[in-house]
């Protein structure tokens, strides 16, 4: 029977069978010493005073897949490493297995390796801890997203990824060929169904991947990405919205902090600053702020630029204790057709972003929910009301007032891990010059 790494304290002075990779090997003549590791964590083996073993040990190497029969040991004090799992025990090994050999890697898994080389060889470079332990706190990060919404009565929905028309009308998706000689377009977000579906269940979230066909090479920006949303009915407006992100981000950050301080303090991640209510301001007013701090005259821009964004979350960070600051009421020019125009501010909607540690992680805002709205914005936008009539219906029936927000989950990811690219916080990244490998890789073959 198999025991996993992370239980073999349980086991002292027993014998056990373990299953997992060799982590390291080093061969000292009559002894050799491993480090095994599985899901659970990693421990030492060490091979002595059996020859038959040891013949077979020292033809180990590293990523070979191997079960292994032990006695679980107590270190000797002078031996006992601190603050490392397993580092008071240590596996006497009396039995080896190898499952599968493999080659050699290369790369050096502890090596210091470029954004390239990561992505080249991901198959393998997920295999370090270092990629273990970022994917381990974006599981974490979903887990408590999706319970947080759930004890908020919110029901989880899946919306479709190949859809008739372009949701939001921006124009930068990808289109393909669909039965019957019809177009259609992958999904650039799931705003249109949640909307729907806030008409049946009031308070909804969805994840799942979304397509933007920006020509984008940031390192910011992905061409693929998990996005993780939520809309809800019968609010007063957009704070409503605002009031429900800014408690879910307090319960991710303390759901974090239970679940992976170690994670965080060996990747030299820091816990954000973060408030019961976050700082906010409106998008004029942060231009306004911006010119009087800083001599740059932004004031007549429909958006903040990504420098703005940054400048602002420093301010934020440094003069309001805050790491997450609210920019609202984005010109009606530059937002979608559904969003909400304010009654009392004309030419500006009820909608924000949530900038975090230098860029934009959230869009949101109040949606429009009655149908001669939608066909005055329609007009407005230039949008054909017909490419949108199945969407329409939910509107033509009766919709409360209902918002919500979009937030794209390796954005956030990256920002809470000061990782310097959004693709080291991705598990495959897609962007304009690589799927999988290098597009122009497949151009020179």
């Amino acid at each position: 029977m198999r025991t996993l790494i992370g239980e073999l304290r349980q086991h002292i002075e027993s014998e056990v069978t373990i299953q997992g990779w060799v982590d390291v090997a080093r061969d000292q003549g009559k002894m050799a010493f491993f480090d095994f590791r599985d899901r659970s964590g990693r421990v030492q083996g060490v091979v002595f005073g059996k020859p038959e073993v040891l013949e077979i040990a020292k033809t180990l190497r590293p990523e070979w897949v191997v079960s292994i029969t032990g006695k679980v040991n107590k270190r000797p004090e002078k031996m006992i490493k601190e603050g490392v799992q397993n580092g008071d025990i240590e596996l006497e090994i009396t039995g080896i297995e190898v499952l599968s050999e493999a080659k050699e890697l290369p790369f050096a898994m502890d090596a210091d390796i470029n954004i390239d080389t990561l992505l080249d060889y991901r198959p393998l470079t997920l295999r370090r801890e270092r990629e273990r332990m970022i994917f381990k706190v974006q599981h974490e990060i979903m887990k408590s997203f999706a319970s947080f919404l759930t004890d908020e009565g919110f029901t989880e929905i899946q919306s479709p990824k190949i859809i008739g028309e372009d949701a939001e009308g921006t124009g930068e998706v990808f289109k393909l060929e669909y039965f019957k000689g019809q177009s259609a377009y992958l999904a650039t977000s799931p705003q249109l169904y949640k909307q729907i579906m806030v008409g049946i269940f009031e308070r909804v979230f969805t994840t799942g991947n979304v397509f933007r066909a920006e020509k984008h090479s940031t390192t910011r920006h992905l061409n693929e990405y998990t996005s993780i949303d939520a809309e809800m009915g019968f609010i007063t407006d957009h704070h409503d919205v605002m009031r429900m992100e800014m408690r879910l981000l307090n319960h991710i950050v303390e759901h974090l902090k239970q679940s992976c301080s170690d994670e965080f303090a060996l990747l030299g991640a820091t816990f954000p600053k973060i408030k019961a209510e976050f700082p906010h301001m409106k998008l004029r007013e942060a231009q306004e702020l911006i010119k009087k701090e800083t001599g740059a005259d932004k004031t007549n821009e429909p958006d903040l630029e990504p420098e703005d964004e940054r400048w602002l979350c420093e301010y934020a960070s440094r003069e309001l204790e805050s790491d997450f600051i609210f920019v609202t009421h984005y010109p009606v020019s530059k937002r979608p057709f559904y969003t909400y125009e304010d009654e009392a501010d004309p030419g500006f909607t009820k909608s924000f972003d949530l900038l975090f540690r230098g860029v934009e992680i959230t869009t949101g805002g109040q949606r429009l929910n009655k149908i001669e709205d939608y066909y005055k914005k329609l007009e407005y936008k230039g949008l054909d009301p017909e490419n949108f009539s199945f969407y329409l219906q939910a509107f033509k029936f009766g919709m409360p007032p209902h918002g919500g927000w979009g937030m794209g989950l390796e954005r956030l990811t990256q920002k809470f891990l000061g990782l310097a690219n959004v693709k080291e916080a991705t598990l495959f990244p897609r962007d304009m010059n690589r799927i999988d490998t290098l597009l122009s890789k497949q151009n020179e073959a």
